[in-house]
């Protein structure tokens, strides 16, 4: 094989892909982005970033994800959060797909997901894109050029965004379609130009295939002490809650943002780059993710820019809220060069609580932390979304429902029974409101929050006086160097203690109403933790 170069169709063969244009075998950011630039996808911004749009989809399309039943799948997917494909459907889905790629031009990479060797997997991405490649190339892992000349794909990824499904013929919801074949070993991605569902179908295959080998596949950041892999963290957080702001601590080692393995080795990085949100981004608050934002190859996805100067507009979302900037890894001086840490001697769940009740930090047995894994509470905020008047809950099942193709039970479980087996100290730390709900009481402050998870790093907070909450039934301390006490008791900063307690009672009550689903499905003592 030559390497960056046009080569025949043959390496596709095993795929069962043929008749197409020209084919580029991993080709490296100067190429691609050269080739991106030359068929219009995008723009060079400053610094040799790439700045693209990505049209009608500016986010994943979960409704438009399907998982092919088969003998293998029957038993151990969760067909209620995965819409079920029909072997046959899939199949003419693959072959129209194949008679559209035809006569093409296309562009693959061949790369690994997982940082640890013994559980990677390698994956084989064919995109119709050239900065689609250039983004899966970051924020997947790349093999070194002696490995890529004997690479073997386990699965491969075809991604053709001006593909469009026929529902009827093809089994699917829309023209959008992202089909996942575990027994084929193949994704099919059709009509939408996010980027991120090549990352997000990857994510996918590596929580349906690692539980069963005992490895906790997780939706998390983590990091660890600079010079010392053993003392590790990781960091679960939906949208909002402060997961990659919090885990980029500039006095520790960053092992990754967003996809995490816990096998009996330690915690290994999934990825080899990073997908950061860049609404709001303060050179200030988070420096590292900013200069990536003028950096060589970074890919810049849909973000306002001026249109002479190539300046970004980090505070315009009229494209979406959702806008992004993907580079690897090694663009955060302070990465770890090889995506590796010990067993977590912490594990961080962290939650934006908009109802003015949970406390800034809890300390969580395992059972409670299975029950607050299983449960993924966040809050929306009043004035949001059109309607929205109070605080409503979201609850998102191991912090990440929408890549979970096995029932939740089973990672939390298996998170319960790494936390119990190494030790590890499990925190709930709310970084939402106080004194109030949303619109009375203000944000935590961040001081004070990263004053707790400095403590709860370092170990000294397991050394405080703790109480137990009334409400929750976990362990609250009750001073912590630095801390305001008042803090600490989330009742003692309301003005109208009746008015907490009322509002506490019905955030009690959206928690056990959520938790019902599992019940059928969990150990007694986790039910025991469920509440009190």
């Amino acid at each position: 094989m030559t390497f960056g170069r046009v080569n025949p169709n043959f390496r596709l063969q095993d795929q069962g892909i043929e008749g197409l244009g020209n084919v580029y075998y991993n080709f490296m950011e100067p190429a691609l982005i050269e080739n991106a630039l030359k068929r219009g996808e995008g723009t060079l911004g400053n610094g040799g970033t790439f700045l693209v749009s990505t049209g009608e989809f500016t986010g994943r399309s979960p409704k438009d994800k399907f998982t092919v039943r088969t003998p293998t799948t029957e038993d151990t997917i969760w067909w209620e959060n995965n819409a079920p494909m029909e072997a046959d459907a899939f199949d003419r889905l693959h072959a129209d797909m194949l008679e559209h790629m035809k006569g093409g031009e296309y562009f693959v990479q061949d790369l690994t997901a997982g940082a640890d060797p013994t559980h990677a997997i390698n994956v084989r991405v064919v995109n119709e894109l050239a900065w689609h490649n250039l983004f899966i190339r970051h924020l997947l892992r790349r093999p070194t050029r002696d490995a890529l000349d004997t690479f073997v794909a386990d699965y491969t990824i075809i991604n053709c965004p001006t593909f469009k499904a026929d529902p009827k013929k093809h089994g699917c919801r829309t023209e959008t379609v992202i089909a996942v074949n575990i027994d084929k070993k193949m994704i099919l991605i059709g009509n939408t130009e996010y980027a991120g569902e090549n990352k997000k179908s990857v994510f996918g295959l590596l929580n349906y295939i690692l539980p069963e080998k005992g490895i906790m596949p997780m939706h998390c950041s983590a990091n660890h002490a600079k010079g010392n892999p053993v003392d590790s963290a990781v960091f679960f957080g939906l949208s909002g809650t402060g997961k990659t702001t919090l885990s980029a601590d500039p006095n520790r080692t960053l092992i990754g943002d967003d996809e995490h393995g816990w096998s009996d080795r330690g915690t290994f990085n999934f990825e080899g780059g990073c997908y950061a949100k860049t609404i709001g981004l303060n050179p200030e608050a988070e420096p590292e993710i900013y200069a990536t934002t003028q950096m060589f190859g970074t890919v810049i996805e849909n973000m306002v820019y001026d249109e002479d100067t190539k300046e970004l507009d980090f505070e315009d979302s009229s494209l979406t809220e959702n806008m992004r900037c993907a580079y690897p890894l090694e663009s955060i001086p302070n990465a770890s060069d090889n995506g590796l840490g010990g067993h977590p001697k912490n594990v961080i769940m962290l939650t934006c609580d908009a109802f003015g009740v949970l406390p800034p930090v809890a300390r969580l047995t395992p059972a409670q932390a299975e029950y607050h894994f299983l449960s993924g509470f966040t809050a929306k905020m009043a004035g949001t979304e059109r309607g929205v008047t109070e605080p409503s809950p979201a609850f998102s099942t191991c912090f990440g429902a929408p890549f979970m193709p096995r029932r939740p039970e089973a990672y939390g479980a298996l998170l319960r029974q790494k936390i119990a087996e190494h030790g590890t100290t499990c925190w709930l730390v709310n970084t939402g409101w106080t004194g109030g709900a949303y619109g009375t009481g203000s944000r935590m402050p961040i001081k004070a929050t990263r004053a707790l998870l400095t403590a709860a790093l370092d170990g000294s907070l397991n050394h405080v006086e703790f109480r137990k909450d009334a409400n929750f039934g976990f362990e609250v301390p009750v001073s912590v160097p630095g801390v305001d006490d008042s803090l600490l008791d989330p009742r003692s900063t309301w003005a109208d203690k009746d008015a907490y307690d009322a509002q506490a009672a019905k955030l009690v009550g959206m928690f056990a109403d959520n938790f019902e689903q599992y019940l059928p499905y969990i150990d007694a003592d986790v039910k025991a933790a469920a509440i009190g």
